[in-house]
């Protein structure tokens, strides 16, 4: 499972009834913005991702998908697309969301803490199905495409972005411990090379 950070700001309409209408809206993801995911210290190579627009389409599963405070499985769950307090919808832009907070104490709080201006990024967890690698030697860059999502797990409001400067930076380790294990690969194969 994949996880990407936005920086882009969301929007809180205030309501008066007392808090029973806490209503968030906003970007999860963004297409066709190259973020920087990881730079090696050691061969200086940079590994950048592209979501592309059509990544998400009719075949992405977007039926259950939950809205959850910088996606912890340990609290409430915010708001759900299976009970249509959740609703996504797809943009030119990206995947666009709106969401009616539960009114708990622990929805309330996260809802005062975007109203405020303390929690302004998004991120969202899914599963990529169809991917594309392109590789610059000389520039030492290599470029991920994503071209298919197939799962939307969740949709989060989050503290921090990884990567300042760009609208969607965060990932799960699985990726970057292949890319470590890429570069490792390729070290060894360097130093055989060398010695032999």
């Amino acid at each position: 499972m994949n996880r990407r950070m936005m920086m882009r700001n969301l929007e809180v309409r205030a309501s008066n009834d007392e808090g029973k209408n806490l209503h968030i809206e906003g970007y999860a993801a963004v297409f066709n913005q190259k973020t920087l995911l990881w730079e090696s210290d050691w061969s200086g190579e940079k590994y950048y991702e592209i979501i592309e627009p059509g990544a998400v389409d009719g075949d992405t599963d977007m039926t259950d998908v939950v809205l959850r405070y910088n996606h912890s499985s340990d609290a409430l769950i915010l708001a759900r697309t299976g009970s249509g307090t959740l609703n996504l919808s797809v943009d030119a832009s990206g995947i666009k969301f709106d969401a009616d907070l539960a009114p708990t104490n622990y929805g309330k709080d996260v809802y005062a803490l975007i109203q405020r201006g303390d929690i302004s990024k998004m991120s969202f967890a899914f599963t990529v199905d169809k991917e594309a690698w392109e590789s610059d030697d000389v520039a030492k860059e290599n470029l991920r495409r994503i071209k298919h999502i197939g799962k939307i797990v969740d949709v989060s409001a989050v503290d921090f972005p990884a990567y300042d400067g760009t609208s969607v930076t965060a990932r799960e380790a699985g990726c970057i411990e292949e890319l470590k294990r890429r570069e490792e690969e390729q070290r060894n194969r360097l130093i055989i090379s060398t010695y032999f």
